[in-house]
């Protein structure tokens, strides 16, 4: 089925989402206040989510492997986190001052990532990973960034360059990608203080942070590349950059708002490395607006208001609020070692069922992952890194996302998915039934 008749099928079942779209589109630009959601002809409105389904406007119920973005490891409304938000909201909503749910997730966080020595909370993984670049500059006094080409860090300025346009016109050789803006307003002077480095090439990397070591305050990194395909680090990778950071004193951050739902420690218990500063997001607020940071104590005790010379204010009216910090300790107090064997058993027999499924078809593709993340990706070539990771049709993600809609299947409209805890061996084994159907009338 071609991808207009995908479309033809979706708008025939979402009749209400697409009014409530229209009157949207005349209080806000889009009609949405989340662009990563926005599809057109227009996105569907979600009524209500249990478990691991999720129903819309229409009453059309799906099995959501897109969990909000990974951040609901849980599944919707899991009755231990929505009694833990109850508890905590008939005492207030929010408040001038600290609560004990703060410290109590502190505590959570630090002892399972033993990297972090001292955190604070903000609101966001945006505000999560700003913060940490900002403290990397004032600890080493240095002014440059280095990134990943493809990484996502979310919309601050200095992290909103080269998240996508590998391979295109100003975008640099593979070996030495030069930073675009991903978005208009990035003021030209960011790119001057953004260095970015190619995925997986750890020759080309070091050559290139050893020429800007002196400058570079930090190394910001998603170990997983989980916005850009998952694209697995290969052996040896990370730890040559913690070795090349370590002898330059450059900090290295490991971006975990994703990659923490992947073990009890996050992927830096996963692949053995101890980076300087982590960030957090999603699944630490249960389901609410959350971001955290945190890592080696000298480092964070800029942010110790008790201590004289150079610091950095910390402002956030909703900053570590009670019930996003009770909800995010309640779906930690669930995330057992049992739990990540279970989910990790759920993400491997997916994996497994669509490698098996797209090996037996004639539709070019692979699945790549760890633990509990999946991506679909349609190509064959070898992926090593995200302009790999590009699709050989460029409309083959959309047509595959709309395929799975119909099918009463929800991922992310760029092949990126995740379990959770609420789902069964038959949910996956639903999905992986459900892409057949897709791929055979593609």
């Amino acid at each position: 089925m071609s991808i207009d008749k995908e479309l033809s099928e979706y708008t025939a079942k979402t009749g209400r989402s697409r009014v409530l779209h229209e009157e949207a589109l005349a209080v806000m630009p889009g009609g949405n206040s989340r662009t990563t959601t926005f599809f057109d002809p227009y996105p569907f409105a979600i009524q209500r989510g249990q478990g691991a389904h999720v129903w819309d406007a229409d009453g059309v119920g799906r099995l959501d492997f897109n969990g909000n973005y990974t951040s609901l490891i849980l599944g919707h409304a899991p009755p231990d986190v929505v009694k833990a938000v109850q508890q905590a909201a008939e005492n207030g909503l929010s408040f001038p001052g600290p609560t004990e749910y703060e410290v109590r997730l502190a505590e959570a966080l630090t002892r399972r990532v033993p990297s972090v020595q001292s955190i604070r909370f903000t609101n966001s993984g945006t505000e999560a990973t700003m913060n940490a670049v900002r403290l990397a500059r004032a600890f080493t006094g240095r002014a440059k960034i280095a990134k990943f080409e493809g990484a996502y860090h979310g919309t601050h300025d200095w992290v909103m360059v080269s998240v996508s346009g590998g391979d295109g016109k100003g975008t640099g050789s593979r070996k030495r990608p030069k930073p675009v803006a991903w978005s208009s307003g990035v003021p030209p002077a960011v790119l001057k203080h953004v260095v970015v480095l190619p995925w997986n090439d750890a020759d080309a990397c070091a050559e290139i942070l050893e020429e800007e070591a002196t400058q570079l305050a930090c190394l910001i990194v998603d170990p997983m590349m989980s916005n850009a395909g998952l694209i697995p680090p290969v052996d040896g990778f990370l730890a040559r950059l913690r070795e090349i950071t370590e002898r330059h004193n450059i900090v290295l951050i490991f971006d975990e708002v994703i990659s923490f739902r992947t073990a009890w420690g996050g992927a830096q218990e996963r692949f053995g490395i101890r980076p300087d500063l982590t960030t957090f997001g999603k699944i630490i607020g249960g389901g609410l607006p959350v971001g955290a940071f945190g890592g080696r104590r000298d480092i964070m005790d800029f942010y110790d208001p008790r201590k004289s010379g150079a610091r950095i204010s910390h402002g956030g009216t909703f900053n570590a609020n009670p019930v996003t910090m009770a909800a995010g300790l309640a779906t930690l107090n669930a995330l057992t070692p049992e739990a990540y064997t279970r989910l990790d058993a759920l993400g491997e027999r997916l994996r497994g069922g669509v490698t098996r499924l797209l090996a037996g078809t004639r539709r070019k593709g692979q699945v790549t992952g760890l633990g509990s993340l999946f991506w679909l990706h349609w190509t064959s070539e070898p992926l090593t890194d995200y302009r790999s990771a590009k699709p050989k049709e460029a409309d083959a993600p959309m047509r595959v996302f709309l395929g799975l809609l119909n099918e009463g299947i929800l991922t992310t409209q760029r092949g990126l998915g995740a379990c959770s805890l609420a789902m069964t061996d038959e949910d996956v084994d639903r999905f992986v039934n459900a892409l057949a159907r897709v791929n055979a009338r593609a």
